[in-house]
């Protein structure tokens, strides 16, 4: 999907699935994240394909687990500084440590360095590796400069602003301008577009009525722009607003951006039954 020019050597082995390794360029950790893993494997094979595209060397190291958002979130501070560290020991070899989700990327990137701030022996592997670690469609853009290569997908899109990647990591308009290249595809504003849409990782499970009115309100600004597709950047949200659109019965789709990004939506839409 995307071509760059940058490149630098790094060490370490490719995951027998992501395709030949490259001889040159970055060697980027891909940070899968919970949700992709376990849920929408295909949001990781496109973010592989994106980024050997733009020319890097991709491992998925098997070691790697939860980034520990949602131990820290609910006020385990223990547990998520002891998943932290396997995280940061599993990515301490990588040029870069790149990320299909805003939310677990603000986490290394920013809750990391506070989880260690006061320990001596984790605070620079900590530091070194939140300075490392990107979001997957702002390193295309920010780090690689990547230019985007064909891709088509037929509709009208409305791009969701997630939490995290955007007030934590200033995720707003890489995304946008990576998608203004999709032959096929407009890009149609929201009312609101940078409002949480209720999901919130445990916000949704604590407060299910105020969670449920605001993923309907989102929903609503997406009927009234027209669109018939809904894009984002971070699964969770994408998980939610997919399953209110099915509980209204409303036919819009919903993908995460790197599948269009990368030509790979050829399968049922997220919250769309599988196909037999």
């Amino acid at each position: 999907m995307v071509q760059s020019g940058s490149s630098s050597k790094g060490q370490g082995t490719s995951p027998e699935s992501a395709g030949e390794r490259l001889a040159e360029g970055p060697h980027v950790g891909l940070f899968v994240t919970c949700i992709v893993d376990l849920f929408r494997p295909n949001v990781g094979f496109a973010s592989v394909k994106l980024l050997q595209d733009a020319g890097c060397r991709v491992t998925v190291p098997p070691q790697q687990v939860c980034c520990g958002q949602p131990a820290y979130n609910s006020g385990d501070d223990e547990g998520a500084r002891r998943i932290a560290k396997q995280v940061i020991a599993a990515f301490s070899e990588f040029d870069y440590v790149v990320g299909p989700s805003g939310s677990c990327m603000a986490t290394i990137c920013k809750d990391y360095p506070e989880m260690f701030a006061h320990d001596a022996e984790w605070k620079a592997p900590a530091q070194n590796l939140a300075a490392r670690s990107h979001e997957l469609l702002s390193f295309l853009t920010d780090v690689l400069g990547a230019t985007p290569a064909p891709a088509t997908y037929q509709g009208r899109a409305a791009y969701h602003d997630s939490c995290s990647g955007l007030r934590k990591l200033g995720v707003k308009d890489q995304p946008r301008e990576l998608l203004s290249h999709v032959e096929g595809l407009s890009l149609a504003e929201i009312q609101d577009s940078e409002t949480c849409c209720g999901f919130g990782g445990t916000f949704c499970v604590k407060y299910p009525e105020i969670s449920t009115h605001m993923v309907s309100d989102k929903v609503a600004n997406v009927e009234a722009s027209g669109a018939d597709t809904v894009l984002g950047g971070d699964l969770g949200c994408l998980f939610n607003i997919a399953g209110r659109l099915k509980r209204l019965e409303k036919p819009t789709k919903v993908f995460h951006a790197a599948e269009v990004l990368a030509g790979m939506t050829d399968i049922p839409a997220i919250g769309e039954p599988e196909q037999t």
